[in-house]
Order: C-alpha cells, then sequence, then structure tokens
C-alpha cells in the first residue's frame, strides 16, 4: 500500500513540474503549423514555371 502511494506522489510530482505551459505549447505549435503553412503557400505554382 506505501508503495503505490509513493509511485502515485512520484507521478504527481513529475507532472507538476513542466517546463511550459500547456497553453504556450499549443500556441508555439500552432505558430509552427501556421508557418509552414504561409512557406507551402509561397511556393504553390513553382511546379508550373518550369
Amino acid at each position: 500500500m506505501l508503495h503505490n502511494a509513493v509511485l502515485a506522489a512520484e507521478a504527481a510530482a513529475e507532472h507538476a513540474a513542466e517546463p511550459i505551459a500547456p497553453i504556450a505549447l499549443g500556441l508555439i505549435a500552432f505558430g509552427a503549423l501556421l508557418a509552414a503553412l504561409l512557406v507551402t503557400f509561397a511556393f504553390r505554382n513553382v511546379g508550373n514555371r518550369h
């Protein structure tokens, strides 16, 4: 029983010390995907030029 409590406390401690907030991680991912979209949009007509 004590072993399970120790494991649960360790798991909770691991999640409590996240280096970046989840909302910030989502915003960074959204920005990266938006940048990839813009790069893709910029080169959308390259195949027709050659």
